[in-house]
């Protein structure tokens, strides 16, 4: 009983992920010392950027992980006098007893140097973070008040920031998905190479061309959040994996979305996997309304997936994969890009 009640008494004052103190424990402290604290007193508010673009992508437990890593990094950069606490999602606030502007900025810059320390050791997938501040100076001033100046400042600060942090985790993801790419190694480089001639010999416009190279090196972007164990299973998916498997177009949308350099084709990773005769995934588009762009990735994709070895067959032969490809035509590909695509390989 003794145990369960230290732990309730732990969780009323403690957020159980990061370990900091909790909202509740936070403004309690602060109307503490509304009544009789040692001032000036200073509020920091931050958040963790592009938070909701990794739990959407990479899963919650990476979005926890990141909250972790984020509660680490401030905890290291306060002294033990402030009082560091998870007020949100993704909101933390630290109250810094006797401490004017000047050394709340001292401290607000060395969280920030803190941070890029550790992204510099670790840049897979960097922190970034919005921060925002306020001084009470006198005992007339509300710290109440001052905590929701803090917060105003660093959803202004979030205004610069969001749109880097975003490209900065979308740069991550891509060179996690390049790592990906050993099990065809140069699989984009290849989906490019075939694409742009065919593109070519359709008399595509330019820009559609610049799609198509963009979408060519990132159409598979979602396979990020997809586990190794369904990417390396060496046998036939369940129905539950291929669903998993399925998401990708999806996730890929997403990650897209988030990035001012890839949103303008989002709409084309979502739908690489649709299918001539409407069978394909995810919307089950069909015909013409499929983009050019797509129906072309579509049937160079399967043509290098099947002439390369991959984890669940053996590589086909050149032939047997341009048999399969007019097997499926008219149902899975466009007639007409295979049409010309396969005078591209001859």
């Amino acid at each position: 009983q003794r145990r369960y009640e230290k732990q309730l008494e732990y969780l009323s004052l403690y957020d159980d992920l990061t370990g900091l103190r909790n909202r509740a424990h936070f403004e309690s402290v602060l109307g503490e010392l509304d009544k009789n604290g040692e001032y000036p007193i200073s509020i920091i508010v931050l958040d963790l950027d592009g938070l909701k673009l990794i739990n959407d992508t990479l899963g919650h437990e990476r979005g926890d992980d990141m909250l972790m890593r984020t509660a680490h990094l401030i905890n290291r950069s306060v002294r033990e006098s402030d009082v560091v606490a998870r007020v949100g999602g993704d909101e933390f606030a630290i109250i810094l007893p006797g401490t004017d502007n000047t050394s709340a900025e001292a401290i607000i810059a060395r969280i920030r140097d803190t941070v890029g320390r550790h992204n510099i050791d670790r840049p897979e997938l960097p922190v970034s973070i919005s921060i925002g501040m306020a001084t009470c100076r006198m005992p007339d001033d509300s710290l109440v008040e001052a905590h929701v100046e803090a917060d105003d400042l660093m959803y202004r600060d979030k205004l610069h920031q969001s749109a880097s942090a975003r490209s900065q985790i979308v740069d991550a993801l891509l060179v996690t998905l390049a790592e990906r790419d050993y099990i065809t190694e140069g699989h984009a480089r290849r989906i490019w190479q075939l694409s742009r001639e065919i593109g070519e010999r359709m008399g595509l416009e330019s820009y559609r061309m610049s799609n198509l190279a963009l979408l060519s090196h990132v159409h598979d972007l979602g396979k990020v959040s997809t586990p190794d164990r369904i990417l390396n299973k060496p046998g036939p998916l369940t129905p539950r994996e291929w669903g998993i498997m399925r998401q990708h177009t999806e996730v890929g949308y997403r990650i897209a979305s988030s990035s001012p350099d890839l949103a303008h084709i989002a709409d084309l990773i979502l739908q690489h996997h649709e299918q001539w005769g409407g069978d394909g995934y995810p919307l089950g588009t069909s015909g013409p309304a499929i983009p050019i762009e797509c129906r072309i990735v579509a049937v160079v994709d399967a043509y290098d997936a099947m002439v390369h070895d991959r984890p669940y067959r053996p590589a086909m032969t050149h032939a047997e994969a341009v048999a399969e490809i007019q097997r499926n035509t008219g149902a899975q590909f466009d007639p007409h890009v295979v049409e010309v695509f396969i005078e591209v390989l001859k």
